[in-house]
């Protein structure tokens, strides 16, 4: 497919005025995405478990404008609070997607946002509330051409459309296990869009436990598109996709074999590799804080004295996420509350797992 197959159709209907209302998931990478080219396009593939408690419902209201322009017109509220924070970045995504969605200068809109978990602090919040956006417009589109669509080309231009918004975004679609970015072994897998994984998934992955620990829920001094960016001149860019396209093939294997300890591997390989990009890029920056690394060594301390299956990885930002199977919940979660939580920030996390994707409110 290419981006010519997501172009509008013609608007059939006319809705003066209404009201959409979607809830989607944050996502969280096993193979990481860092770094893209021309329109929020990835520079290596990424595999990613879609979670079910932290997300973003999204309540979209419209209007028809009483005088046609092209100029974007819309208010954004976050948590109940208007914010302008949220608008130059809604704004670049309108202007992405206005040769795909043309309806978008048609109408005044009012955007209801609200997350479960704290905005930028490293839980893929862009990922969730883009997402939930894009569902809000192609739903919207849908009706305005009273096309009759596919499952299956709905969910890829929605997720082609969120990723114009949060690269991430495109992964939140589906559960529990979403690829994107073109890699040679994985049927109908594209730069454009995520897919749901197509193989066989061991049982081990079922209900996959992933705790949240709230390391710094303030916002990042870094924000993430800043990093994508600096990967285009960095020195060890080429191997590092190199390494991502590898790991991905090593990943297909263990989602099939279940083998716990060479999951464990990739996945924290994976995490201090994204930030050891950070870190080597120029100018350099650090996301993670003192108590991410205390966190780290506290679970690889337990993981050596128990033979625990547990691991962490990290997303862009200093928060721990705890991944472990649904057989440990019990001991984890033990661990967790009397070793790891008095390094979070007023000692909060978040108890999550696996999800099942977007879904209309």
């Amino acid at each position: 497919m290419s981006e010519l197959d997501f172009l509008p159709k013609k608007y059939t209907n006319v809705f003066e005025n209404g009201t959409i209302t979607w809830e989607s998931p944050s996502n969280i990478a096993l193979v990481k995405y860092w770094g893209k080219y021309g329109e929020q396009l990835p520079a290596n593939p990424s595999i990613s478990f879609t979670l079910n408690n932290c997300k973003t419902t999204t309540e979209l209201k419209f209007q028809v404008k009483e005088k046609p322009a092209q100029e974007f017109e819309f208010e954004v509220y976050f948590e109940g609070k208007k914010s302008k924070d949220f608008k130059p970045k809604i704004e670049n995504f309108f202007k992405r997607i206005e040769k795909y969605l043309p309806f978008v200068t048609k109408y005044v809109f009012e955007i209801h946002t609200a997350n479960t978990f704290p905005h930028s602090s490293g839980i893929a919040s862009s990922a969730s509330g883009m997402s939930a956006l894009a569902c809000c417009l192609i739903a919207l589109e849908k009706s305005l051409t009273n096309e009759q669509l596919t499952e299956e080309f709905w969910i890829q231009k929605t997720s082609f459309i969120a990723r114009l918004g949060s690269g991430s975004a495109c992964r939140s679609l589906e559960g529990d296990l979403v690829v994107w970015g073109e890699h040679s072994n994985i049927k109908g897998s594209s730069n454009l869009f995520g897919i749901k994984y197509p193989y066989t998934v061991h049982k081990n992955f079922n209900n996959y436990q992933d705790t949240i620990l709230l390391v710094d829920k303030g916002e990042k001094q870094v924000s993430s598109s800043v990093g994508h960016d600096l990967m285009h001149d960095h020195p060890f860019a080429e191997k590092r996709f190199e390494q991502a396209q590898e790991n991905m093939t090593k990943m297909m294997s263990i989602i099939e074999s279940g083998t716990l300890s060479e999951f464990i591997k990739i996945v924290e390989s994976e995490a201090l590799t994204l930030h050891a990009m950070m870190m080597t890029s120029m100018p350099y920056f650090i996301l993670m804080k003192p108590n991410t690394l205390e966190i780290i060594n506290k679970i690889w301390r337990f993981r050596n004295e128990t033979d625990s299956k547990v691991c962490f990885t990290l997303d862009a930002g200093a928060n721990v996420h705890v991944l472990y199977p649904e057989n440990e919940k019990d001991t984890v979660l033990e661990f967790i509350k009397n070793e790891l939580v008095a390094y979070c920030q007023n000692e909060q996390y978040i108890c999550d797992q696996i999800g099942f994707g977007a879904k209309k409110l």
